[in-house]
């Protein structure tokens, strides 16, 4: 009964992942002037920005749900045999706890430079949260392997390749697309929680 009740919980990966979404999609309605193609999705959240409350409002389920859904994949995963994939697991909850708690105690300012101490604070742990990742998902990509997840090794690599796209993207190429880049990064995170939630429930880790 505990393990039926604890599958549940991985909806919640699910809603965070469309509440995110929702956010990403339907903010820049509240933001005159604003280019997905060539602007951060932090920009349409960042404290100053006419969209700030509307993305509030819309994100909110995005952290709360996040957590409760990778804490729930948390404890399932203590019944796996492979030690990467629950190395993983964890650094991917590490990920998911610097990201909430950090975003909401550094948000972009946008009408300061980026030298200014909350901006570069806010990319600090934008730093950690790339770095808990890519950690996280090279090591589920191999310890889902050993357990026999595969598909989920699949999604891992899939992810981790978005992830990595995004920071060549905005690096190399024009300002014009820097939005379109960031979003591999941005989205990679979320979808692999999400991800994870659909196997919680389908029992893959219990």
């Amino acid at each position: 009964m505990i393990e039926i009740r604890l599958r549940r919980l991985g909806i919640f990966g699910v809603i965070s992942l469309l509440s995110y979404t929702a956010m990403v999609l339907f903010s820049p309605l509240a933001y005159p002037g604003y280019d997905w193609m060539s602007m951060a999705v932090s920009d349409l959240c960042a404290k100053g920005a006419p969209s700030e409350e509307l993305a509030g409002r819309l994100n909110a389920l995005f952290g709360p749900c996040g957590l409760v859904s990778i804490m729930a994949v948390c404890i399932s995963v203590v019944a796996c045999q492979s030690k990467l994939l629950k190395a993983g697991v964890y650094f991917f909850t590490a990920m998911e706890w610097v990201c909430n708690v950090g975003y909401n105690l550094f948000p972009w300012v946008s009408n300061l430079p980026a030298s200014n101490p909350q901006n570069v604070m806010h990319l600090v742990v934008t730093v950690l949260v790339v770095v808990f990742s890519l950690a996280s998902l090279v090591l589920i990509a191999i310890g889902a392997k050993e357990e026999q997840i595969k598909s989920l090794s699949i999604w891992a690599i899939i992810c981790l390749a978005a992830m990595i796209i995004g920071p060549i993207g905005t690096s190399l190429l024009p300002k014009a697309v820097f939005g379109l880049f960031e979003r591999f990064s941005t989205f990679s995170a979320v979808v692999f929680n999400a991800v994870l939630g659909i196997y919680l429930m389908k029992g893959r880790f219990i």
